[in-house]
C-alpha cells in the first residue's frame, strides 16, 4: 500500500513539474507573438521590447478585443485594430512615454476614432474638396493661410488623400479659418476662396503655402496667374463682397464647431483630438476603415 501511494505521489510530482515547464515555455512564446504581431514593435531594442511587453500585459485596447494587449495579440488572428493600436503603443514606448501617458493618449485616440457624441455640421464647398465623393471617410480641416503648422500639415495630408495611403478612401474638405492674430490671414483666406471660384483651389493653396515666408497681399494676384487663373477675374472675385461673406461664414461655422486653433480636423463629423501630425491622422483614419466606419 505504501509503495502504491509513493508511486502516485511521484506521478503527481512529475505532472506538476511538466505543467510548470510548459508554462515557462508558453509565456515567452506569448511574449514573442505579441512583438511579432505589430511590425513597429519588432524594430525596438531588446530593452524597449521588454518595456512594451510590460505595457501590453497591463493595458487594454479600446476596440477589437476585451482583454489585455498581450492576450489579444496572442490570438491566432489578432484584430487589425488591436495590431494597429499595439504599434502605436510601441512608437510611444520608443519615444520614452510612461504608462500613464500612453493610457491618456489611447483615450484621446478613442475619442477621435470612435463614433462618440453628436457629429458637427458643415456647409461644405465642393470647389475646395479632394478625393472621391463616395469615399467612406470624410475629413474636414479648418486652416489659416498664415498658420505655420497648416503650411506643413494641409499639403502633406492632401498628398496622402490624392496619391498616398488614403487615396480613394477619403473625401477631404478645406474650410478657411483666418486667425486674427496672424497678419495677412484675412487676405489669404479671401484669395483661397477666389481661387476656388476659378477651379484652381488646391494648386493655389499649395502655391500660397510654398511661399509662406515671402507672403505679401500684393503678390496674391501674381500667384493666381502662376497657377493659371486669369488675373483680372481673380482680382474681381477677391474684391467681391460675396467672397468676404463666405469667409466670415466659414469662420463663424468653425467657432460654432468649437474651433479655437488651426489646423483643426474633423473625421466623419467628430473632432480629432489625438496627435496632430500627418502620420497620426492617417493612422487613425486607416483604423476607422479597418473597423468599417461609416
Amino acid at each position: 500500500m505504501k509503495t502504491t501511494i509513493r508511486r502516485k505521489h511521484s506521478r503527481i510530482a512529475s505532472v506538476a513539474v511538466l505543467s510548470f515547464a510548459l508554462v515557462l515555455v508558453a509565456v515567452p512564446a506569448v511574449r514573442a507573438q505579441s512583438m511579432e504581431a505589430a511590425p513597429a514593435c519588432k524594430r525596438l531594442s531588446a530593452d524597449l521590447k521588454a518595456k512594451a511587453q510590460g505595457m501590453f500585459e497591463k493595458l487594454h485596447p479600446y476596440d477589437g478585443c476585451d482583454e489585455t494587449f498581450a492576450k489579444c495579440l496572442a490570438r491566432k488572428s489578432p484584430h487589425p485594430v488591436v495590431v494597429r493600436l499595439a504599434a502605436d503603443v510601441c512608437r510611444k514606448v520608443k519615444a520614452g512615454k510612461s504608462k500613464a501617458e500612453i493610457e491618456r493618449a489611447l483615450t484621446r485616440r478613442a475619442r477621435s476614432a470612435l463614433p462618440m457624441g453628436k457629429p458637427a455640421t458643415f456647409a461644405l464647398d465642393e470647389a475646395m474638396a479632394a478625393g472621391p465623393a463616395d469615399a467612406p471617410i470624410t475629413v474636414v480641416v479648418y486652416a489659416c493661410a498664415r498658420c505655420p503648422f497648416c503650411k506643413v500639415f494641409v499639403p502633406a495630408f492632401y498628398r496622402e488623400v490624392t496619391d498616398g495611403a488614403l487615396a480613394g478612401k477619403v473625401r477631404l474638405y478645406f474650410r478657411p479659418f483666418p486667425l486674427k492674430d496672424h497678419a495677412g490671414a484675412m487676405e489669404g483666406g479671401l484669395a483661397m476662396l477666389s481661387a476656388a471660384r476659378h477651379g484652381a483651389f488646391w494648386k493655389y493653396l499649395t502655391k500660397v503655402y510654398e511661399n509662406y515666408d515671402t507672403f505679401c497681399p500684393k503678390l496674391l494676384p501674381d500667384w493666381a496667374a502662376a497657377v493659371g487663373i486669369d488675373r483680372a477675374a481673380f482680382e474681381q472675385t477677391y474684391s467681391d463682397p460675396t467672397t468676404r461673406k463666405l469667409l466670415v461664414a466659414s469662420k463663424q461655422e468653425g467657432l460654432r464647431n468649437k474651433v479655437a486653433a488651426t489646423p483643426t480636423v474633423f473625421v466623419n463629423g467628430r473632432k480629432y483630438v489625438y496627435e496632430l501630425n500627418t502620420d497620426a491622422v492617417v493612422d487613425v483614419v486607416l483604423e476607422m476603415l479597418e473597423r468599417g466606419a461609416k
